[in-house]
């Protein structure tokens, strides 16, 4: 899932409103990084690593590194086929759904490329080093399909219609922006590339991925194109950010910070993924628990699709919207987190509930 991450400038973190000559922000959160977790970072290099992307700052001065999505693998190994084409391949620049440009490392020849995924300083990340190809053949159009391992979706409310391969709108136009930048490159026309991911299946079962309705893989996602660095460091890094916020939104993923930061602008937005043993709020502050519903629902109540006839708690909240068990769980999260309010989202940033 996706790890924690926060808004910038807020004036309820310490720093913030800083005058700053020099301004450090990072272009994937946006994140105005206070001048003094610089001066106490012992990286000489910190203000360049932070503006390439690569790296995040936490407040204690230590520097993560950030991995890569399977939306960003995938694009690099579809560029490097379809370069390949031409010759041998090492390396790869591709853009991200961030708008920060980076460079792989690939494996490419005669139209074939393997890609391995980064993880970066993400401890959990269980698609660490896998190996996503791709294979790339002249064409009069430019076609991408998706072979072995790249799940399918089975369960209404996903990233991709029924039916279709399980990769996201963001990493799709990542993609096809990768390949055409190939074609270009390799004075081509048209391509036909087919994905595949060798150890997907078998990966997907260590994922979330059989649970949400998703099938024989893994999904290329990625919104940013960068995996925020989760590890114990940052776990506590957080945790005291989020202490020190008057008024604050957590959420669970990444649609869920984007309309929290719109919905809520007066608030500190972290984001937590599903680690919601975060939630530990005080008693001063102005809290809200914001997001999808299907993470939100599982952790207040794992048995809420019980007789529902769902198997996904997208698809319920699809179908039935009124259904009582929704109600039920909503119940329960008010009882875990007394004095929080509860917000949550359809995909289009749209208020689905609010329970205050």
């Amino acid at each position: 899932m996706d790890p924690l991450t926060h808004c910038a400038g807020d004036p309820e973190i310490d720093g913030a409103t800083d005058p700053v000559i020099d301004p450090v922000i990072d272009p994937v959160t946006g994140f105005r990084v206070p001048p003094s977790w610089i001066e106490i970072c012992q990286d000489q290099q910190a203000r360049e690593k932070i503006r390439s992307g690569r790296w995040v700052l936490l407040s204690s001065g230590l520097l993560l590194r950030r991995g890569l999505t399977t939306g960003t693998t995938a694009a690099a190994a579809c560029k490097g086929a379809v370069l390949s084409l031409h010759g041998p391949v090492n390396s790869v620049d591709v853009a991200t759904p961030a708008g920060v440009r980076v460079t792989m490392p690939v494996i490419a020849d005669a139209g074939f490329c393997v890609a391995i995924k980064d993880a970066g300083d993400h401890e959990f990340d269980v698609t660490k080093g896998v190996e996503i190809m791709a294979s790339a053949i002249p064409s009069t159009q430019v076609e991408l399909v998706a072979g072995k391992g790249v799940g399918r979706i089975r369960a209404p409310g996903l990233c991709a219609d029924l039916g279709k391969p399980a990769i996201g709108r963001s990493a799709r136009m990542q993609i096809f922006k990768a390949i055409k930048e190939g074609l270009e490159d390799a004075c081509l026309d048209g391509v036909r590339v087919e994905l595949k991911v060798p150890k997907g299946k078998t990966l997907a079962e260590k994922t979330l991925n059989p649970r949400l309705g998703i099938v024989g893989g893994i999904s290329i996602l990625g919104s940013t194109g960068f995996v925020e660095p989760w590890n114990e460091h940052l776990v506590g890094s957080r945790e005291d950010e989020m202490r020190m916020a008057k008024r604050l939104v957590v959420t669970t993923g990444r649609t869920g910070l984007k309309f929290s930061r719109i919905l809520f602008p007066d608030h500190f937005a972290v984001l937590i993924g599903s680690h919601f043993d975060l939630l530990k709020f005080e008693d001063h502050q102005e809290s809200i628990l914001c997001g999808l519903p299907a993470l939100i629902l599982k952790w207040a109540w794992p048995e809420v699709l019980e007789g529902t006839g769902c198997c996904t708690v997208a698809e319920l909240v699809e179908k039935e919207p009124e259904h009582k068990n929704i109600t039920l769980a909503l119940e329960r999260a008010r009882r875990r987190l007394p004095g929080t309010r509860i917000v949550l989202l359809r995909k289009d940033g749209s208020i689905f509930m609010d329970v205050v």
